[in-house]
């Protein structure tokens, strides 16, 4: 294994758990640490960020240059994913089965429209 990959695999993990146990401690009314949840998962959130562009550096690789398409790609799968996330709370949370599976198969299909956007159909 090499050295850039062992460092974005441990830095990797590190950002993972902080930012899923952020997640849990904003989320769970349980725990009682919404504010204290928003931070950890905000640091797993910058820790992610640091890896990439740690291990982009170790892979002597150039800076992420952003055009049209990637944020286009980047918005449809922001948007595809919380919609589809919306669908599932619809199904689960309020038992509105019905609008619940229409909103997530809106979802599904953004999510899927991202694999000829970026591919492309030959």
């Amino acid at each position: 294994m090499k050295k850039s990959s062992f460092v974005a695999m441990i830095l990797g993990t590190i950002s993972g758990v902080l930012f899923a146990l952020g997640m849990c401690m904003a989320l769970l009314p349980e725990w009682d640490s919404f504010k204290e949840g928003i931070v950890f998962g905000a640091v797993g959130i910058v820790l992610g960020l640091i890896t990439l562009f740690v291990w982009r550096k170790m892979e002597n690789k150039e800076p992420i240059k952003l055009s049209g398409k990637s944020v286009l790609c980047i918005a449809i799968g922001v948007v595809g994913a919380i919609v589809l996330g919306v669908g599932m709370c619809f199904c689960l949370v309020w038992e509105k089965f019905v609008i619940g599976t229409l909103i997530g198969l809106v979802g599904i299909v953004a999510l899927l429209s991202l694999i000829p956007i970026i591919k492309g159909i030959k």
